[in-house]
């Protein structure tokens, strides 16, 4: 099993998320929850396409890190 990092903002109609890996793979959702189980769909679709198209599957390679400062 592969773990891609998703980033997921806000806007002004709900949420959007996109994977850094996984360039073009992005989604939206009215709720945070909407929005990551779209993005959990268009990963699964992305891939899907990739290896229908005889194209390698990126592996994931990015992570996320809090820093922290004095406010």
């Amino acid at each position: 099993m592969k773990k891609y990092l998703i980033v997921i903002e806000p806007t002004q109609t709900g949420f959007s998320a996109y994977s850094p890996d996984l360039p073009g793979c992005v989604s939206t959702g009215r709720t945070r929850e909407e929005v990551e189980l779209s993005m959990r769909e268009a990963i699964a679709f992305h891939l899907a396409g990739l290896r229908e198209e005889g194209e390698p599957v990126p592996e994931p390679h990015t992570y996320s890190a809090y820093v922290e400062l004095p406010a």
